[in-house]
């Protein structure tokens, strides 16, 4: 089954990025007739409690009660979990299908737990939801989550088609590893890094670095936060922590001599002015003689 498929996706995907303590939360909702009896069973019974009900809450009662049961509020947790739940609401065939996911999860020893109140943000959702959840970045814990939605490409004006899938918060999944101190550390590496203070020192830098690029050296070019090129010294200093073997340097001055200074930062050599028509062969020769 496709659902257990992409479940299984995950779980390998956490495996090979060495995280621990992710756990597997799990629900059903159904087909839209079950959902509808639910829905009116939770309005009915969320009407004889509205005067407890936040907000927000009182909003959704009659827009996407649903929603109520996914609420962070913790003064509504004792409530939400006495409403009826969705669950006694499925029909044979739905039950089947959520059996069956559960069981291809314990056959391949992905542990989890059913979450009545998961219902997942999005309208479009049936039968299996998921996320996953660690306890590790306080109220930002869900790292992933997903499910079917069959109804989606219908109701965007396609033809019914069944699909499933899931999202990742990748910054919350990089602030994980960081936290569980499995965030590999890379060495920024690059070849050419190219300096400018902006204005037409910028249009022939950019020009520079996808000549440089179109042969295939990796090259970064300095981008100003604010617009405003930052002086040569303080560029310089990012191209030191590039990692870059060579540093291009275009100034007013280069501008006007159509010349380029090439330094490089990994060894004690005199900084050179190249001709800008002999930069790409000049480069290139720099660079071999450094492999060397």
């Amino acid at each position: 089954d496709i659902d257990a498929e992409i479940i299984l996706m995950c779980q390998r995907l956490w495996d090979d990025l060495g995280l621990v303590g992710v756990r597997l939360e799990l629900n059903s909702l159904g087909q839209a007739a079950e959902r509808h009896a639910h829905r009116q069973a939770l309005v009915a019974y969320f009407e004889n409690h509205k005067d407890q009900l936040d907000e927000d809450s009182q909003r959704r009662l009659h827009t996407n009660p649903l929603r109520i049961l996914d609420t962070k509020n913790p003064a509504l947790k004792t409530l939400v979990e006495d409403a009826p739940k969705l669950i006694d609401y499925l029909g044979a065939e739905s039950l089947a299908h959520f059996e069956a996911v559960q069981s291809l999860l314990k056959a391949n020893n992905v542990p989890f737990k059913i979450n009545h109140r998961l219902v997942r943000g999005l309208d479009y959702y049936n039968l299996t939801v998921f996320e996953w959840v660690t306890d590790q970045l306080g109220a930002q814990g869900t790292i992933a989550g997903g499910g079917r939605y069959d109804p989606l490409i219908e109701q965007i004006g396609g033809k019914s088609a069944p699909a499933c899938g899931w999202a990742m918060g990748m910054e919350r999944v990089l602030e994980l590893m960081k936290e569980q101190q499995v965030l590999p550390e890379v060495e920024a590496t690059c070849d050419v890094y190219v300096l400018h203070q902006g204005g037409e020192t910028l249009t022939t830098a950019m020009v520079s670095a996808e000549r440089l690029r179109s042969v295939g050296i990796d090259v970064v070019l300095h981008c100003a936060p604010d617009g405003q090129a930052a002086s040569f010294k303080s560029q310089m200093k990012k191209a030191d922590n590039s990692g870059a073997a060579l540093a291009l340097i275009i100034g007013p001055d280069e501008l006007a001599q159509n010349v380029v200074q090439l330094k490089n930062l990994r060894a004690q050599a005199p900084q050179e002015a190249i001709a800008i028509d002999q930069l790409v062969d000049v480069v290139i020769e720099r660079l071999v003689s450094l492999d060397e």
